[in-house]
């Protein structure tokens, strides 16, 4: 394992470019709940808070594919750096507006603000690496590495910017979000060396005129059903999350939601780790459709736990469900959508799966309030189906396990 993982990061400028992905990604998993603490320390509101919060996931959901579309035309380098900086203002001045007691309009603007210019690094990370690598079973695996560090950044991100803003200052984990976006951003878009070529209007084909004619198009029969397969990922993600922390609170131990939360995203890392050493026979299409099914089967059992420690033990084995399934989404991606858009391809899946989150989470919490905790994990078991479903339609990729030959050079 640490042979395959290390000859892929022996690349020139590959260890560089992923820990400043690593650190450029942690607002992900920081930046809503650090204004969701924010705000309720000020104002005594979750209604608000969680308004607020969600003003700024709609606007990165929103301009993700904007942005996207961006890297891929203008380049990495100079999208990342000005986003970075962007995101930094705005959202530094939220934190004014917050505290000062701003009119709502403005921290709601400032919100949305922050929430569309924090730089899509998860999406030009895997690009860069489709770049960087020639091999495409070094793609997978590097895109097995990001899946693991995601998970590090969904681990660790809730509990850093909770102790700040409990234990420090309310202010503080939004501010340790930004930071954290600020510099992983900017220290990214400064590595030019890896960095994939911009496709202003490249086709490879000359128009009438001679000159380039218009932008490849994104094979939509392969990316709508995966983009589908990710948001149900997210629906699935964020009503786990939420009757997680109901049954929890039912069992009277509402402290152990956030160790059952770290088991789930446990499995799921070591099977990502696994995931990056293997040599698969079977085409990327295949392993979405198996690993989406898997999903579903997964949750099952979850809804007929009976108590905290069985709850963890399926936890841990449901998580394992989850890496494998995006590693082969967006392997899949890799190899179907055009390189002059790739980065697009890739945010239109980030989006999917951060879109699907709050649905996810009302819908779970609808079924907690009207039926109960252990009832809730039926939303997650109906997301896996959607999920089965959507992959099925994936067209059958035929001739190939993997992608025939490097969809791009270094």
């Amino acid at each position: 394992m640490i042979g395959t993982y290390g000859a892929v990061l022996s690349h020139p400028g590959a260890k560089a470019f992923t820990l400043a992905g690593l650190v450029g990604r942690l607002p992900i998993s920081m930046a809503g709940l650090g204004i969701v603490l924010l705000v309720q320390a000020s104002s005594g509101s979750y209604a608000l808070a969680g308004s607020v919060s969600g003003a700024f996931m709609v606007a990165n959901a929103g301009l993700a594919i904007v942005q996207g579309r961006l890297l891929d035309r203008v380049g990495q380098g100079r999208v990342v750096a000005v986003t970075a900086v962007l995101f930094a203002v705005s959202a530094s001045l939220l934190v004014v507006a917050v505290q000062a007691g701003w009119a709502l309009g403005w921290v709601y603007v400032l919100a949305a603000l922050a929430g569309g210019s924090q730089p899509q690094v998860g999406s030009a990370v895997r690009a860069r690496w489709s770049h960087v690598l020639d091999r495409p079973g070094d793609v997978q695996t590097a895109f097995a590495l990001e899946a693991v560090l995601d998970e590090v950044v969904f681990m660790t991100g809730p509990v850093l910017v909770t102790l700040l803003a409990t234990s420090v200052h309310p202010t503080a984990g939004l501010s340790a979000a930004v930071v954290a976006g600020a510099v992983g951003g900017l220290a990214f878009a400064a590595q030019r060396r890896t960095e994939p070529p911009a496709h202003p209007r490249e086709s490879g084909l000359p128009d009438t005129h001679g000159g380039p004619g218009p932008r490849p198009r994104l094979p939509w029969a392969t990316v709508l059903p995966l983009a589908v397969v990710c948001a149900a990922l997210g629906v699935l993600f964020g009503a786990a999350e939420v009757v997680t922390v109901a049954f929890s609170d039912e069992q009277g131990r509402e402290s152990a939601a956030g160790f059952l939360l770290a088991l789930y995203a446990l499995g799921s890392l070591l099977a990502g780790l696994v995931v990056g050493t293997i040599t698969w026979r079977s085409g990327p299409d295949v392993r979405v459709r198996w690993g989406a099914a898997a999903m579903a089967v997964a949750m099952v059992p979850l809804a007929f736990a009976p108590n905290l420690v069985v709850l963890g033990v399926l936890l841990l084995l449901g998580g394992a469900s989850i890496s494998p399934t995006m590693v082969a989404a967006m392997s899949l991606t890799e190899a179907s959508v055009p390189r002059e858009r790739l980065t697009e391809g890739m945010a239109v899946m980030q989006t999917g799966l951060v879109a699907g989150v709050a649905p996810g989470a009302a819908l779970a919490g609808l079924v907690v309030d009207h039926v109960g905790a252990s009832q809730g994990y039926l939303v997650s078991v109906a997301a896996g189906l959607v999920a089965a479903v959507a992959a099925q339609a994936i067209p059958r990729r035929r001739g190939a396990t993997e992608p025939s030959a490097p969809l791009a050079s270094s």
